[in-house]
């Protein structure tokens, strides 16, 4: 198992146990304010909870850096969990709703970058669907990099029987790499958005403890 993912369900268990024994404790120096929509979450359990959630979101937002970590979905997962916890009313449905369609682009921008790269080289539309296609396919059945391995055959050859150049399929390849690795900044970006519309959140319903 990847070092990363091990350290972040490392880090799952560990909130868990956290939490159950917060939950356990008896005497407690912390307010008797409760939070959540059921109104039965006592400060020092939401206060973990914001804690440990907030650490998870920052690892999972330094493993956008490596390649096939899914450092988007964990975000997604980590606010997720947040909104369970407490529950869910109006605003925050908004909010989680607004966050998973940022995650749901996130997962896939890669693709697109990869498209309009693609495009930019000088590939016809019809070679650019194809590449997507492939780079689509090949996320799902060789993760992590099948997708853009798959992507980058298809385009070459394509290329190469369309113009009869390697060279020039080169650079259509070339542009297509390129946005691929734009797509890594663009994917930190939509996390940090994530992340600060978790902390809007929070800050709207009164909960924000940090």
């Amino acid at each position: 198992m990847h070092p990363t993912l091990r350290f972040l369900i490392l880090s799952i268990l560990s909130a868990s146990l956290v939490l159950s024994l917060s939950g356990c404790a008896q005497v407690s120096q912390w307010s008797a304010e409760t939070f959540g929509t059921r109104g039965d979450l006592k400060t020092p359990t939401l206060a973990i909870l914001q804690i440990i959630l907030g650490l998870f979101m920052l690892v999972s937002l330094i493993t956008l850096i490596i390649p096939g970590i899914p450092g988007i979905t964990f975000i997604w997962l980590s606010t997720l969990i947040y909104g369970l916890v407490t529950g869910f009313e109006r605003t925050s449905i908004i909010f989680m709703g607004i966050i998973t369609a940022l995650m749901l682009l996130g997962n896939v921008v890669d693709n697109l970058l990869m498209g309009a790269g693609a495009r930019k080289g000088g590939a016809p539309w019809l070679t650019t669907l194809a590449t997507v296609l492939a780079a689509v396919i090949g996320s799902f059945a060789f993760p992590p990099l099948g997708g853009v391995i798959a992507a980058t055959l298809v385009l070459f050859t394509l290329e190469v029987i369309r113009l009869k150049d390697s060279q020039i399929a080169l650079r259509s390849t070339g542009e297509l790499l390129k946005g691929f690795g734009c797509s890594f900044v663009v994917r930190f970006f939509i996390g940090l958005v994530m992340i600060g519309l978790w902390i809007a959140w929070l800050v709207q319903s009164g909960q924000w403890l940090l």
